[in-house]
């Protein structure tokens, strides 16, 4: 397993998005040499953990729980072959584009070692937006990408460090539960039943998804 490169993006004026200003950065390229990755800060006022990347939708991306976004290679080439077009590093948005690695069957909780120091932790899948329908330019996006149920991982820092392309990932941490990325995005986007069975990763989930979780429960418990 190892990481094929780092992509970071500028911040663009575009037409697709609703971000405020009119402005977004998933337009991402790979990075030359070593990039640092530390932890952003709190949703809201941290954007991306990657250095030289930029978010400019605060209000639903970066943060903490959003830090890095990861897509497998072995993914983006199943699009190509969908699509009919070449799809480079980078073009789903993501920061890392990885090889022989199963991304989207990463535990919640799950932690990666990427070079010599960094530690991420997996904490959601990605939500399928607007701007991402935007930037790639199909119709129908949203729902195509939701349907697949491949979304790729959020990940946390839990040890900032250096990485650059070739780096080896190491798994150094599986959960023994069974919530999977692809799990939790099902249970947030088109199973809401299955919300339930996220507890099992608990405190490891993005805030967001365990709120969501709960108020599942309670409002089942209520008869609600």
């Amino acid at each position: 397993m190892k990481l094929l490169t780092v992509n970071a993006g500028r911040p663009e004026a575009v037409a697709y998005t609703d971000a405020l200003g009119g402005v977004t950065g998933i337009d991402k390229r790979p990075a030359d040499g070593s990039v640092r990755v530390t932890d952003p800060g709190p949703q809201g006022t941290g954007g991306s953990g990657v250095a030289g990347d930029t978010v400019c939708d605060l209000r639903h991306h970066g943060g903490t729980d959003q830090a890095v976004y990861a897509f497998a290679r072995e993914d983006l080439d199943a699009w190509e072959t969908s699509l009919g077009r070449a799809l480079a590093n980078g073009a789903f948005g993501e920061n890392l584009t990885t090889s022989g690695l199963d991304v989207s069957g990463a535990k919640i909780g799950e932690r990666w070692r990427i070079g010599p120091s960094l530690v991420l932790e997996v904490t959601s899948g990605r939500i399928p937006c607007r701007t991402f329908g935007g930037h790639l330019g199909e119709s129908r996006w949203v729902k195509r990408f939701t349907e697949a149920a491949a979304p790729g991982a959020y990940l946390r820092v839990i040890a900032p460090g250096g990485i650059r392309a070739g780096d080896p990932v190491e798994i150094v941490h599986r959960p023994d539960h069974d919530v999977t990325v692809q799990l939790e995005f099902l249970a947030s986007t088109t199973r809401r039943e299955l919300l339930p069975e996220l507890l099992a990763a608990r405190d490891a989930l993005h805030p967001r998804t365990l709120r969501s979780a709960l108020k599942y429960v309670e409002s089942a418990a209520s008869g609600g």
